[in-house]
């Protein structure tokens, strides 16, 4: 059993989560001892009210180890029970980089402090270090390791899946998801709901219940994706092969269904006469093609320079 979803900061402030796919959602809350995440709090209860499972995270900054677990604690207190805490331990900012002790102290407090066991997030690179303070405290993983940086939706067996034990992979941070228009961190969590909520209760207590899991929504007919595919909503390219697979639809079906909606029968006599306003990002979504294609295939040197009159071949 696996569970597919997203961690999120404030660089996604505003994100819906509601309407995008996702069974858990982590998000972060603090960093160091004087940074809390704005958009923390409206992303929880959306994410709670749409019954997506729940997650908090503090980023280590270095520093003093109790004062950040403290900081961590105080801010977090109204999650606590029906959330896995997480300490994300990165390169990055943390001026106690490298020094594992720095880490098992920060946990110890926490778990001290809140009779949760977090999970601690890390890369690949530094498993054998990481690993070693989590099974000292008896602690899951959370393990980052991309293949590449290419735009992904979910997947069921990531890249060097199995080369290390972890309750949670993060496998891309160029995720895309329907729902949001810009890039995702996306998950795989090894567990079931019920043993998510087993990492989110204190020690010795019997776990808060699972959010009850929201029924999924009404599939929109092929002709109204077709028809959200000419409005641009579905992005270009692979892009769009992409969120449509995602989404259970067959791309070569939605493109057949685009093409029926534009006249186009014999889709290689197509052609576009370009007006005024119109650029070729524009056209090429139109046409589910991408406007490097079109400018091939038209001789176009500059992609930005069209003007109104022009003729167009599509296919």
């Amino acid at each position: 059993m696996t569970l597919n979803g997203i961690d999120v900061s404030n660089w996604q402030a505003g994100i819906d989560l509601a309407a995008v796919p996702a069974d858990f959602v982590i998000m972060k809350a603090t960093q160091g001892t004087n940074y809390v995440s704005p958009d923390c709090d409206r992303q929880y209860q959306q994410a709670k009210k749409a019954s997506r499972l729940l997650g908090v995270y503090h980023y280590v900054a270095g520093g003093n180890a109790i004062a950040e677990a403290d900081y961590f604690v105080n801010n977090i207190k109204g999650y606590i029970g029906e959330a896995i805490l997480v300490l994300d331990w990165e390169a990055e900012q943390n001026g106690a980089w490298g020094n594992e002790a720095y880490l098992e102290q920060v946990t110890r407090r926490v778990i001290d402090h809140t009779g949760v066991k977090p999970l601690i997030y890390s890369m690949a690179s530094r498993y054998a270090q990481v690993a070693a303070v989590a099974k000292k405290l008896d602690c899951g993983l959370w393990i980052a390791q991309y293949a590449s940086n290419d735009p992904t939706g979910y997947q069921a067996h990531p890249w060097n899946e199995g080369a290390y034990a972890c309750a949670i992979r993060q496998y891309t941070s160029a995720g895309r998801l329907p729902g949001y228009g810009g890039k995702l961190d996306l998950n795989i969590a090894y567990m079931d709901r019920n043993a998510w909520m087993k990492y989110a209760a204190k020690s010795g207590s019997k776990p808060a219940p699972a959010p009850s899991k929201p029924a999924a929504p009404a599939k929109k007919s092929e002709d109204t994706i077709a028809a959200e595919v000419i409005a641009g909503k579905w992005g270009n390219g692979q892009d769009r092969v992409n969120r449509l697979k995602q989404a259970g639809y067959n791309p070569a079906t939605i493109q057949a269904k685009v093409n029926a909606k534009l006249g186009a029968s014999k889709p290689a006599a197509r052609t576009y006469t370009v007006r005024a306003g119109d650029n070729l990002s524009a056209i090429a979504a139109r046409y589910g093609t991408t406007y490097q294609a079109l400018a091939a295939k038209n001789g176009i040197a500059n992609p930005n320079l069209i003007y109104p009159g022009q003729v167009l071949k599509i296919d």
